[in-house]
């Protein structure tokens, strides 16, 4: 049984904050700038200032947006680990410091509903954990603006909805989403599980590498289609026309109840600021 302070796990989280602030993942880095060659005219212009906000923010230590969301945390905790201490306490004690060390603005209501005062250290942070073979942590840090959120979609269809009514869904959750979710987007897609399951299995579609497919061939063909059909909306960059209204549709399915058909819609924007690290 391999042990683990836990003040390595906030050290982390807190590192990763700051970083993913700062730094456009390499991925959405690269693909932005393939899609900037494709793009003329002001569609062009838009990416190429993606381009320039990334360098500046990751030189200047500059957040790449001044809505630096909220932590979401994935914690995948090996079977033959042993955390010395509370996990969610350091996780939440990482974000804390994150956010302050790095000058993030703070954007967590204590209260939802009423009140709505402002914690003012960005916590809590939203947590999930998993578990799996090993004496690893494995830690996933999103920060999840309040524009992309704000715009994502879930649905209980009936299982005897079509494949055709699944992709109208999500392509009537891109349209109406328009510019307000800072396109080129990142689409993730969850199909399964229940109500609440649905959404988790949109929300880690969206941390997914650019690039990768599903490694269902059916589900693969559906990524791809539905990506090409995204782009034939032709909302564009910033919702300014071109071909480029999203970088990827990621889509991870799960075991479901034989009367539903859950399926969640998560935007994520031209940022789609994620960081990994394994402890």
């Amino acid at each position: 049984m391999r042990k683990l302070k836990s003040v390595l796990i906030t050290k982390a989280v807190r590192e990763m904050c700051i970083t993913a602030a700062h730094k456009l993942p390499c991925d959405m880095l690269c693909a932005v700038k393939k899609a900037a060659a494709k793009e003329s005219g002001v569609s062009a212009r838009i990416l190429k200032l993606c381009l320039e906000n990334a360098a500046i923010a990751e030189k200047e230590m500059i957040p790449l947006c001044q809505d630096t969301g909220v932590a979401v945390v994935f914690a995948e905790i090996g079977h033959d680990l042993f955390i010395e201490g509370d996990i969610a306490a350091a996780i939440e004690e990482g974000v804390r410091r994150g956010y302050q060390d790095g000058y993030l603005r703070k954007s967590i209501v204590s209260d939802p509903l009423f009140e709505r005062k402002n914690t003012k250290d960005n916590t809590p942070p939203v947590i999930h954990y998993s578990f799996a073979k090993g004496d690893k942590l494995k830690l996933t840090v999103m920060l999840k603006g309040g524009g992309s959120e704000n715009n994502s979609k879930i649905n209980m269809f009936a299982p005897s909805a079509t494949i055709e009514e699944i992709e109208d869904f999500a392509l009537k959750t891109v349209a109406a989403a328009g510019s307000k979710s800072c396109p080129p987007l990142i689409v993730g897609i969850g199909v399964g599980g229940n109500f609440e399951g649905c959404a988790l299995l949109a929300k880690k579609a969206l941390g997914r590498e650019i690039g990768s497919v599903n490694k269902d061939k059916r589900y693969a063909a559906l990524e791809k289609r539905l990506l090409q059909k995204v782009n034939a909306l032709k909302i564009g960059p910033q919702g300014l026309g071109g071909k480029t209204t999203a970088l990827a549709v990621f889509i991870e399915f799960a075991p479901c109840h034989m009367a539903s058909l859950p399926v969640a819609v998560n935007l994520g924007c031209h940022s789609n600021r994620h960081i990994g690290r394994i402890l």
